[in-house]
């Protein structure tokens, strides 16, 4: 997205679209529906296998998007075709193995700590940044980075850090922050995506992670045959099923991107510290979920290191 263009405006496109104009709402919504992803997915574990979710909702997200999608694809078929492999490939990591290691872990753990544990996405993708690709970070920036993780392995092991020594984690923990670095690995490959529109870009990603996501099905799961069990499940399956093949999966890029077009990519970015909220506020009030002594302590480390690394990076 160029940084050099005007944003475009929707003063003449009816009430619905005002809402674009309006950044920080934008950039609300978008972490609240990140953030009700890990919700969601907890309220119907036990009912739906997590693979099936997972290729559900891939599948779905696809057939929704392509109708909004259709033209920008058109426009930019040319670079689709030479690097539609690599387009795929990014649904498939960011998209599929994410959310299905995250839906795996949900099964074992709570919401909350799933929330709190990808509350240090940002943290990580700084450190692999700064690892990898050897870009500048201060000495405060990798303190804060230690100290926000280490509010990560405080909720992992359920506020005994000893049992790191033992390797003693809860299975569903460890699924989350698998996911939690496979997200990462995303978004540091995120640096060679081809230059294509935002729309064209998920709706290719998208039909990747759906193809991922059914051979991961059958490979992993009750098998693609399992789809004709959807038309029995409860209402809630369906209400799931709706909301993430719908709202963290498209709205929540569309509302993140224009928010970021709007206020710039500085100004945004702490938005993602929401998520971990609405995830660990919407566990509690609609899952039921308690929150114990060890998740205060966790979050306030978590925000600690947050706000140390962000404040030693505005002094660079």
């Amino acid at each position: 997205m160029a940084t050099m263009t005007k944003p475009q405006t929707y003063e003449n496109r009816g009430k619905s679209a005002r809402v674009l104009e309006q950044p920080y709402l934008l950039l609300i919504l978008a972490p609240l529906f990140w953030g009700g992803n890990v919700v969601a997915a907890k309220m119907v574990v036990g009912e739906i296998d997590p693979f099936l979710l997972l290729a559900a909702r891939c599948v779905g997200a696809t057939l929704f998007i392509y109708p909004f999608a259709w033209r920008f694809v058109a426009a930019d078929w040319g670079v689709i075709r030479r690097t539609w492999p690599l387009v795929m490939g990014y649904g498939a990591l960011g998209y599929a193995l994410y959310n299905v290691l995250l839906y795996v872990g949900l099964t074992t753990t709570t919401a909350v700590n799933s929330s709190i544990e990808t509350g240090a996405l940002p943290m990580m993708i700084l450190l692999a940044n700064f690892i990898i690709f050897r870009v500048r970070a201060s000495w405060l920036q990798i303190l804060g980075v230690a100290i926000a993780i280490s509010g990560v392995m405080l909720t992992a092991t359920h506020g005994d850090p000893a049992r790191l020594l033992t390797l003693d984690i809860n299975m569903g923990d460890g699924f989350v922050l698998l996911a939690c670095l496979t997200y990462t690995a995303y978004t540091l490959a995120l640096r060679f995506r081809p230059q294509m529109h935002m729309m064209s870009f998920m709706a290719v990603a998208f039909t990747g992670a759906a193809i991922t996501g059914l051979i991961m099905l059958q490979l992993f799961g009750p098998g693609l045959a399992s789809f004709s069990t959807l038309p029995s499940m409860s209402p809630a399956v369906w209400a799931v099923l709706v909301y993430v093949a719908i709202f963290p999966s498209m709205f929540s890029q569309v509302a993140y991107a224009r928010g970021v077009e709007l206020v710039g990519p500085n100004r945004a970015a702490p938005s993602h510290n929401l998520i971990p909220v609405f995830g660990a506020l919407g566990s509690v009030i609609l899952l039921g979920e308690r929150l114990e002594p060890y998740h205060y302590l966790a979050a306030a480390i978590i925000i600690g290191g947050i706000v140390l690394a962000e404040w030693a990076a505005r002094r660079t």
